[in-house]
């Protein structure tokens, strides 16, 4: 084998390419040192055991995901302008978030963590956090919405009750997209994004959500 520049990052990489096809706990450092076309003992270079590995993607997993926010910087700008509708911001948000799960690096983190958070705690305070920061977020927008008058005041707990049925909708369609796309993807790889016959947004799947997601707001 060729003389190759291997770091960690490409490591985990690897480990989460070859967990995608057979899951984690079935992937091997002979798995991993075979997509990167090294020798296995290469590995030691960098992680001290597999276990080291798992522990570490984990960590770029959690890094990865936390620096992705449901809302832009610009969104409570606008909102607070009043020059956005409730339905047009969330349609916006929720597309844009959609994409960038179906798209590399975080199709394959996403597919990672919610996998083996059912095995490794971590994983499950991974999820948890990004399901908490999402339902957050969509608290600060309802609030925004109910200070611009765009939406009928309401209480904070009432607030917090409506952001926990709206994101319970977002977390639970997007769940089943990625599901649905990862197994057609597994059967047939050259369908990731990138490949030959990279699958597009599946736009009657994203509809669904965001015609439940505007039900719940024209009750507002």
């Amino acid at each position: 084998m060729s003389k190759k520049n291997i770091s960690q990052e490409k490591i985990i990489q690897a480990f989460m390419a070859s967990a995608f096809d057979k899951s984690a706990g079935a992937s091997s450092l002979a798995d991993v040192a075979d997509i990167l076309e090294i020798k296995k003992a290469s590995l030691y270079n960098h992680f001290e055991s597999r276990d080291a590995m798992y522990t570490a993607t984990l960590s770029y997993c959690a890094k990865e995901i936390e620096a992705v926010g449901f809302t832009q910087e610009k969104t409570l700008e606008g909102i607070k302008g009043g020059k956005t509708a409730p339905s047009a911001v969330f349609k916006k948000l929720i597309t844009r978030y959609t994409e960038l799960f179906e798209n590399e690096p975080l199709f394959q983190i996403y597919v990672f963590v919610h996998s083996e958070q059912y095995f490794n705690l971590d994983a499950f305070k991974i999820v948890e956090g990004e399901n908490n920061r999402i339902c957050d977020a969509i608290k600060d927008i309802l609030t925004a919405f109910a200070a611009a008058k765009k939406i009928a005041k309401k209480t904070d707990k009432e607030l917090k009750d409506i952001a926990a049925q709206l994101s319970a909708i977002i977390i639970q369609h997007r769940d089943y997209y990625i599901a649905a796309r990862k197994e057609i993807v597994r059967q047939n790889p050259d369908s990731k994004a990138g490949g030959l016959f990279a699958l597009p947004t599946d736009e009657a799947a994203l509809s669904r959500t965001l015609k439940l997601v505007d039900a719940v707001l024209k009750s507002l």
